[in-house]
């Protein structure tokens, strides 16, 4: 059976293609410097940008405007309550900080679920945000309980998955398959892990 071989960046010519492939960062800021197109950030928005790029000719990315901040509130200096609303303007601070550990004692510490639902979350109050805190404490506490690895993240989220169907497996298998993997292409460019992915590499 033959075997498509992934191509050079840099004769790519479309977003869809170069989707399909898996780039490491640094390949894909060494081709968004090539081109012209803003190479700072995340990889997969450093991919959005290149493939908005391949199929506009465009170097500025429409999502990297923006959006207009509506509110005043100054998170850093304000008086927080239970009641206070959390706004577009929201922002992670010492003030913020000390709300929280009043609310929920010396332990309280940002993590990246938390400040998420932050952001996601305008409009709720600091009272829906203490209880969410406090949800998202008492999940990490059940048993089973695994982290949510960021969607970014492929090669950890294999791993996991690759151990849990292979647990006797070591790193180096591990390592040895994902590298086989990621050379093959993908319909979105994310590689998932398959029992037949074993068949990737020779015994």
């Amino acid at each position: 059976m033959m075997v498509e071989e992934r191509p050079d960046i840099s004769v790519i010519t479309s977003g869809a293609e170069l989707r399909r492939w898996y780039w490491l960062k640094e390949e894909l800021v060494a081709e968004a410097k090539r081109v012209g197109v803003k190479s700072t950030g995340g990889k997969f928005l450093i991919l959005d940008r290149l493939a908005h790029h391949r199929d506009t000719g465009e170097t500025a990315f429409p999502g990297d405007k923006k959006p207009t901040i509506t509110s005043r509130f100054d998170w850093h200096s304000e008086a927080l309550s239970p009641e206070t609303l959390i706004t577009d303007s929201y922002r992670n601070s010492q003030n913020v900080r000390r709300f929280f550990k009043s609310q929920v004692g010396n332990s309280f510490s940002f993590n990246t679920t938390f400040m998420a639902w932050m952001k996601e979350n305008v409009g709720k109050t600091l009272a829906d945000a203490v209880a969410e805190y406090e949800r998202l404490k008492t999940e990490t506490k059940k048993s089973g309980y695994e982290s949510k690895i960021a969607h970014h993240n492929q090669f950890n989220q294999y791993t996991r998955d690759f151990l849990a169907d292979n647990p006797g497996a070591t790193l180096d298998l591990v390592r040895k398959v994902w590298a086989a993997k990621r050379a093959l292409p993908s319909e979105d460019g994310r590689h998932v892990y398959d029992r037949s992915d074993l068949d990737l590499i020779e015994d």
